[in-house]
């Protein structure tokens, strides 16, 4: 079997040695200003975001970070510009990327055929509010066929200036899934076709998924039942 996710005795079992503590979180959702009728009211705890790791990173994980900077370089992209910083976790690859420089690493990834990370499975939107300068972060999952290896791709971005290339040009199918991250988050992809709403309403006022996005919503009819919106039900904190 050739080396790659699959191989779990090839992939280093270490973790980033410390943590980027983001956030406290009060409630299960973390919410304020409406009702958490989770049941976990009182729940209190810390959001950590793994750290920088350190090298070795073990496995295919050096080769292939090496092999990254070398085609950036070869490019004109200066690696060290272009590369925040490198995570090893819970036995994946993260590379945290300046969002000035996402598209170039991304064309990076795919072409190069020691990397060939030829499919985009998907961009996801997260939102910490208290991370100041860089509160909205899109997630990026690429897979490489050709070697069955996996990889991540981090950008952040402030809640200010929500901006970051997109990626179609490189990845066609990310189409869909900027539009869904600008939906529910309000990041905005710059150079997208057409960076319209994909699941709300045209006119839906905000994005649903962030964390300072209320909880209220409209009362449901459920089998002759009306179930009221979240922010109206029982409190139980």
């Amino acid at each position: 079997m050739t080396d790659g996710i699959n191989n779990a005795d090839e992939l280093p079992a270490t973790t980033s040695p410390t943590a980027d503590i983001v956030t406290t979180r009060h409630g299960m959702f973390g919410n304020h200003g409406t009702g958490d009728t989770s049941g976990y009211g009182g729940l209190v705890r810390s959001v950590a975001l793994p750290a920088p790791s350190p090298r070795p990173y073990g496995g295919w994980f050096d080769e292939a970070a090496d092999t990254l900077a070398k085609t950036l370089e070869a490019a004109g992209t200066d690696p060290d510009a272009a590369i925040e910083y490198v995570v090893v976790d819970r036995g994946q690859l993260s590379f945290v990327i300046r969002r000035e420089h996402i598209v170039a690493v991304a064309q990076a990834l795919r072409d190069q055929p020691d990397l060939r990370f030829e499919m985009f499975s998907g961009v996801s939107g997260v939102h910490f509010p208290d991370d100041a300068g860089r509160e909205l972060r899109a997630v990026y999952h690429l897979l490489s066929i050709t070697h069955n290896r996996r990889v991540r791709l981090e950008v952040t971005a402030p809640d200010a200036d929500p901006h970051i290339p997109s990626v179609v040009e490189v990845y066609p199918s990310a189409d869909w899934h900027e539009r869904e991250a600008w939906d529910f988050f309000g990041i905005i992809f710059d150079g997208h076709p057409a960076l319209t709403r994909i699941q709300m309403p045209d006119d839906w006022p905000g994005h649903p998924q962030r964390k300072d996005y209320p909880l209220g919503g409209i009362p449901v009819e459920y089998k002759g039942a009306s179930i009221p919106p979240p922010d109206t039900r029982r409190s139980y904190s």
